[in-house]
């Protein structure tokens, strides 16, 4: 989900320092108010909370009896525009690879967020939140007509179904087997579709009829993992989602007029476009160049009432989600990505007509192929046939080949949430982590590597250059702030950009460019990836690779950054000359007076205008808060500055520079 680009607008930083300014009003005070720092504490050993076993490996691979689940689905659900409603069934086959028989099952109902009395409605505050909903009196939530179990021969048995809120449990006649076994799961329902569904889906009104965004719109398996057993949690809003993988088959049945785009791979054009439209989709999949294949006029056509619908087939494999959206207002075109290997994949993008500028959407289909292209030959290919971006309400939202962009967004708004959004098909639609759980392993992941995309894009032209570090500072490092591990539904919603998306995007940089150098820490991210597409890591996975692949230590860094909400202040202490004379050299005493420790930058400029450099690694502050070196200059210096390219979020920059006494 997108909340900001990362580099965002100084006046943005500004107005949250205002706001802030009450909870921080002692962020800078003297280290006599603090703790200060203390060695033992900081490089206290493992910040690890299991030892390696047989499902996940010290190393951070996947251990050698690593397991998990599979959910297929075969979904058919009618739209009906009038109504506003999502009717259907769907048929689970749900797969035990666990070690343990299951007597029942979990599955989620995240419609049922938007139910009166729902848990999720219940914690928004009297001053609102994006988990609201806009009509007080909506009573949405899935309505279960059946629940069943379906056998080998096909016969249908009904199963004792308990629901509580978000949850729905499913009692079976006999255990499901451990080893493999699998059973199959039909179940009839239906919901309305909220205006605005927490910022994630909704209905978006046009001149030539609304755009219905739809997701989190059918009954899904919970995940039954070696970490938790059945992950339950209810969904209450600002967590997000955790799933198992499978292969789906979706049929949407929609008005005649409209047009209809999902996740995965159509299957029938020649059923649902004219014959113009489908030589349009083949000219689209040879070209680099964007081709239209839906025109504001066949929109405008297509606004006018017509009898009759039309079903649209798809098939999406090895994912964990499918969303959808249909309308007949949709413009649409598309080209093709350029995938390693010689493979391709297809961008396209639908959008109404009121979003249809040049400066607007009418570049989204670039913006999509180029996020794509870049990421995939970064990091690891993009595995879907499509990747479809979808004007809507909903201001930015991910699911696998498909998001949701706000339809007013343009310019570097728009490349920033589009990026944003198909950022996530690395973290979490390949890299599967618990996103209700551990929000900043997919947002603060895509945050970093969204700085790196942007910075590429079209020879930089949205790029704003390096951020200014003494702006986050105050807003990274503040007091008032969570850890960084806390899930977002144990967060202040107005902390959790922060902490879910620019504190851990923050660090990752650091970690890149201050203490790793690209080359060791690009391996061992994309390591990370690799060992995971298509499972479910956890926090100590992450970690444990980045310091198996990497050869580094960084128990200290990750203490530092993630499990508190430590402060850092580098100083230079003192300076003198060795015997009292510039030519023996000189004595350089730095300090650190904070609990954060950093790698050290020291550049010492002399009287002659030359500057020289230093850097001294973590460890010397393994035994002491101070370290004293000698530099090796024969004249006189004029100043020392301890991180002189203000790289690191320093809380107190005054006692950063030394200057010689005029």
């Amino acid at each position: 989900m997108h909340l900001k680009s990362f580099l965002i607008p100084l006046s943005f930083v500004l107005f949250a320092s205002a706001a802030k300014a009450q909870q921080s009003e002692s962020f800078f005070a003297d280290d006599k108010n603090s703790n200060g720092y203390n060695y033992t504490e900081a490089f206290s050993g493992s910040v690890y909370t299991r030892a390696g076993n047989q499902y996940r490996s010290a190393s951070g691979k996947p251990g050698h009896a690593y397991w998990q689940n599979r959910a297929d689905y075969d979904i058919d659900v009618v739209l009906d525009e009038k109504q506003k409603t999502v009717t259907g069934s769907e048929v689970i086959t749900y797969t035990n690879n666990s070690p343990d028989d299951l007597e029942f099952v979990w599955l989620q109902l995240d419609q049922n967020l938007f139910k009166q009395g729902s848990r999720g409605l219940s914690v928004v505050p009297i001053s609102g939140s994006r988990g609201g909903i806009n009509d007080k009196q909506f009573d949405g939530g899935f309505k279960i007509k059946t629940a069943k179990l379906v056998d080998k021969n096909g016969k249908e048995t009904e199963l004792n179904c308990m629901i509580d809120d978000t949850r729905m449990q499913l009692m079976l006649p006999e255990p499901l087997k451990a080893g493999g076994s699998s059973l199959r799961l039909k179940i009839e329902f239906s919901f309305i579709i909220p205006e605005r569904g927490r910022d994630r889906m909704g209905i978006l009104e046009t001149s030539n009829g609304p755009v219905f965004s739809v997701a989190q719109w059918y009954p899904r398996m919970s995940v039954y993992d070696d970490i938790s057993g059945w992950n339950t949690s209810p969904y209450l809003g600002p967590s997000e989602f955790y799933l198992d993988y499978g292969t789906f088959h979706v049929n949407i049945t929609a008005p005649a007029n409209h047009a209809v785009v999902c996740s995965g791979k159509l299957l029938n054009p020649q059923d649902v476009y004219s014959e113009s439209q489908q030589k349009a989709w083949v000219q689209a999949e040879r070209s680099d160049k964007v081709v239209v294949i839906r025109s504001e006029r066949d929109a405008r056509s297509a606004s006018r009432p017509v009898a009759g619908t039309k079903t649209w087939k798809f098939r999406m494999e090895n994912t964990r989600d499918v969303a959808w959206a249909s309308s007949a207002a949709f413009m649409i075109d598309a080209a093709r990505i350029n995938l390693p290997e010689g493979r391709s994949s297809l961008a396209i993008s639908a959008y109404p007509a009121e979003s249809a500028s040049k400066l607007a959407w009418g570049r989204s289909t670039e913006y999509v192929k180029a996020s794509i292209e870049y990421y995939s030959a970064k990091w690891t290919e993009y595995p879907y046939p499509a990747a479809i971006n979808v004007a809507s309400n909903a201001g930015g939202m991910e699911y696998p080949g498909i998001v949701f962009c706000g339809s007013t967004a343009r310019g570097s708004s728009l490349w920033s949430v589009t990026d944003h959004e198909f950022g996530h098909t690395w973290f979490p639609m390949i890299v599967g982590s618990n996103e209700g759980l551990h929000p900043w392993m997919d947002e603060g992941l895509n945050s970093f590597i969204n700085e790196l995309s942007t910075a590429a894009f079209n020879k930089g032209e949205y790029d704003k250059g390096g951020r200014n570090m003494r702006k986050w500072t105050s807003l990274i490092m503040d007091p008032a702030l969570e850890p960084v591990t806390n899930s977002a539904d144990n967060m202040k919603e107005r902390n959790v950009a922060y902490l879910a998306y620019y504190k851990p995007a923050i660090a990752l940089s650091v970690l890149r460019e201050n203490v790793l150098g690209p080359e060791r820490f690009d391996r061992a991210f994309k390591a990370y990836i690799d060992r995971w597409a298509y499972k479910h890591p956890t926090p100590d996975d992450f970690f444990r690779t980045m310091e198996n692949v990497s050869g580094e230590d960084l128990n200290w860094f990750w203490r530092g950054w993630f499990f508190n909400n430590w402060k850092l202040d580098q100083a230079v202490s003192g300076v003198s000359y060795v015997k009292n004379d510039p030519s023996n050299g000189v004595l350089i005493t730095i300090s650190n007076l904070q609990k954060m420790v950093m790698p050290v930058v020291v550049e010492i400029k002399l009287k002659s205008g030359n500057t020289e450099r230093v850097q001294l690694p973590v460890e010397i502050w393994k035994s002491d808060k101070s370290w004293t070196f000698h530099h090796p200059t024969t004249e006189d210096v004029v100043s020392v500055t301890i991180d002189p390219d203000q790289t690191l979020p320093d809380m107190n920059t005054d006692n950063n520079i030394w200057k010689v006494k005029s």
